[in-house]
């Protein structure tokens, strides 16, 4: 068994070695510790954990399946390739997993309204979906630039109820969306939650929401012990927040035979705000709360960043992660733009499974790794969300 002590970190401050922490302004400080004090009581609330699991299975549609890709494995010739299927889950993504977790919190804290930053829109349209379940009042942050490549998640989230703020702002894009609705919380804490979407921001949120996402690996782990009778050789995700990847990872951490890839978005290469690879360009700072890798130019302003996906194109990834990378327990590269759209293409041919784009990155890892494995090992790759909202912008892209 490996040396780590995942169930003691982060620490009682939030941090995961040099990573994390709580860098807010002094008012969100009472919010945020409100926030802990309520998650860890309902944490300790079998009642909370009933109701959750009640909804992640009647209203998610958990458990979601590990599928053998039996072409994908043929045509790459090498490892077994299963898919965990989050994009069969409700809304089309992981994201509702921690969307509901923190709208159940929400209501147990008394807050009537509930706010959300969004990429690809998947964390939006979650959001709003548990908004409209509960009946809570629901905004929207997302970029000017999102809004527009990912217009069909937009509409969605209005058709659910809530309303969705363009954010015109900087490169209008996931950190702008961000940016509004901290100032958004800070205006209107006293009847509102934030559901903050992946595993990053200040402390709590990356501790909450990892927990909230390790329903993935909990069942891909039972999963794969029913159908293969051993653990995997591999677990392969995308990585923007990160919250899709710890959610696999973090189950498997103390299993030395588990080999574990985060892959980021390579862009158009690594070339300065062409790409939103933090590790292969970023440099340790603090952003929207935490400390963790940024991608910063030398006097510390925030570098543009570009992806083809939406929801991996953010200037910082999650604190667990950094320390994840720094402790040489997860390995990060990354996958470009035309790495993706071929990926995409691929699993669509080849499987009848259209994915989205953010979750093209780990499948263009994982057709550049099950070569190179034996037939006898088994690659496990999150399949995060589905690709609706991607195939008008994937098609103009590929000359379709």
């Amino acid at each position: 068994m490996s040396s780590f002590a995942n169930s003691s970190l982060p620490d009682a401050l939030g941090h995961f070695g040099p990573y994390g922490g709580r860098y807010v302004p002094e008012t969100l400080m009472h919010p945020l510790q409100e926030l802990e004090a309520e998650y860890v009581r309902a944490q300790q609330d079998p009642e909370f954990h009933k109701e959750l699991q009640y909804y992640l299975r009647q209203f998610c549609g958990r458990p979601s399946p590990l599928y053998l890709a039996e072409r994908l494995t043929r045509e790459l010739g090498g490892a077994r390739v299963y898919l965990k299927r989050e994009d069969l889950i409700h809304t089309g993504a992981h994201k509702i997993n921690n969307a509901i977790g923190q709208v159940l919190l929400a209501r147990r804290m008394g807050k009537a309204r509930v706010i959300a930053e969004t990429g690809a829109g998947q964390h939006g349209v979650a959001t709003a979906t548990v908004a409209a379940m509960f009946g809570l009042k629901c905004v929207v942050y997302m970029g000017e630039v999102d809004c527009q490549r990912q217009s069909l998640n937009v509409y969605r989230m209005r058709m659910l109820g809530s309303e969705v703020v363009s954010v015109s702002a900087g490169q209008k894009t996931l950190k702008e969306a961000i940016n509004e609705a901290m100032r958004d919380w800070v205006t209107n804490i006293r009847d509102t939650h934030y559901i903050l979407g992946t595993a990053y921001g200040a402390h709590p949120y990356p501790l909450m929401v990892r927990n909230f996402q390790r329903v993935i690996g909990d069942e891909a782990r039972r999963q794969i012990l029913e159908s293969e009778k051993r653990l995997p050789d591999l677990l392969v995700a995308c990585v923007g927040g990160g919250s899709n990847a710890i959610g696999l990872f973090y189950p498997f951490l103390e299993d030395d035979s588990v080999k574990m890839l985060g892959v980021e978005a390579g862009g158009e290469g690594i070339i300065p705000e062409r790409h939103a690879a933090r590790f292969q360009g970023g440099s340790l700072g603090v952003l929207q709360g935490t400390r963790s890798y940024i991608l910063q130019d030398e006097n510390g302003q925030i570098q543009l960043t570009h992806s083809v996906s939406a929801g991996l194109d953010y200037a910082a990834v999650g604190p667990e992660h950094a320390w994840l990378r720094d402790a040489g327990r997860v390995e990060y590269s990354y996958a470009t733009d035309d790495q993706a759209l071929k990926a995409f293409s691929t699993l669509a041919r080849l499987e009848g499974i259209i994915p989205a784009l953010e979750s093209s990155h780990a499948i263009a890892a994982v057709m550049e790794r099950a070569p190179k494995m034996g037939k006898d090992q088994v690659i496990i790759a999150n399949l995060s969300g589905r690709g609706d909202k991607d195939v008008a912008q994937a098609a103009a892209k590929l000359g379709m």
